[in-house]
């Protein structure tokens, strides 16, 4: 094991393990839990969304070490501009979501909700073109949730309201290409996420011509310095975005938007905004449309009082155990 790299007794022995709850109902939870530690370099978080296999929620594990206990490479400017993020709400909710993130002039909003009808996402995408105005940016992010003739119908559709992109409208790297082609008319540029982070080649994407630029998120593409050669590799824009982070997992994020060499979009690291409560007194919340470049240092009075519950707690260090194995 290298010297720089915690033992599994003291990942065990030292971790917080924490459950915040959230303002919107987001990704089918209400609550959001993680697991922070204090490396040499600083706190670190571990916060793999639950339905997450372990050779998946490995990487992240990976990541966290990295930020704890290695550092980080040098910060290429001091603040970092994020859009604001509107779960799948009603159209009357819209305007109470984006007034939760402070000068964000950039709207990321969540379409293909499962259960949810296009009707419904033209709706909250309207509200939200209204909210915003004729200024503001507008992307949709629909989780790979549309087929391919399912995402041509509902750009068609969206397209009217002037979206910045679509971020990963169809699951496949195969359907993102037809999709671009047929979407060249249209001129909405196509991102891809999870065939980023999700994928065994997270190039694979790039190389097919399938994505006009990539989501990046540091977590679960290894850490910061691994996300960082994945962009500079691909050779396509990028966007820095989160995983519904606490804070801690949120200057991760930040850390590898200040380290890439160019940042042509705002980054999608304001989530913050979104949950109820934070491990820290000074939340990573966007203020004027930026968040700052920084560690953050939770509050130990925050810590206990958003502890897990013992069994929650005996099943993420569970689950660090196996992660850990497989590294």
């Amino acid at each position: 094991m290298d010297a720089m790299t915690p033992s599994l007794d003291t990942l065990l022995r030292t971790a917080h393990v924490v459950s915040l709850p959230l303002v919107t109902r987001f990704r089918g939870v209400d609550l959001r839990e993680a697991v922070l530690w204090e490396g040499p370099e600083g706190w670190t978080e571990f916060s793999p969304f639950l339905e997450y296999e372990d050779a998946e929620a490995a990487v992240w594990l990976a990541a966290a070490i990295d930020f704890g206990w290695a550092s980080t490479p040098s910060p290429r400017r001091a603040t970092v501009p994020v859009n604001a993020t509107v779960p799948a709400v009603a159209p009357e909710e819209v305007a109470a979501v984006l007034a939760r993130f402070d000068g964000c002039r950039t709207a990321k909003v969540k379409v293909a909700e499962r259960g949810q009808r296009l009707a419904d996402d033209v709706a909250r995408v309207r509200a939200v073109r209204a909210a915003m105005g004729p200024e503001g940016r507008v992307r949709i992010d629909a989780n790979g949730g549309w087929n391919l003739d399912e995402a041509e119908r509902a750009l068609h559709a969206l397209a009217e309201f002037d979206l910045e992109y679509v971020e990963q409208p169809c699951a496949s790297v195969d359907e993102l290409a037809d999709l671009r082609a047929r979407a060249a008319d249209w001129d909405i540029p196509i991102a891809a996420d999870e065939s980023v982070r999700k994928a065994s080649d997270p190039l694979a994407v790039a190389r097919a011509g399938a994505a006009d630029l990539l989501v990046v998120k540091a977590q679960p593409l290894g850490g910061v310095a691994r996300a960082a050669s994945i962009v500079a590799e691909a050779g396509l824009p990028a966007v820095v975005s989160s995983a519904l982070d606490t804070s801690i997992g949120l200057s991760m994020g930040v850390a590898l938007a200040a380290a890439l060499p160019e940042l042509p979009y705002d980054c999608g690291l304001g989530t913050a905004s979104l949950l109820a409560a934070d491990v820290t007194t000074r939340p990573l919340r966007p203020r004027g449309g930026v968040l700052p470049v920084e560690r953050i240092e939770p509050d130990a009075a925050l810590l206990r009082r958003h502890a897990a519950t013992p069994e929650r707690r005996r099943w993420w260090l569970a689950r660090v155990e196996r992660c850990a194995a497989l590294l």
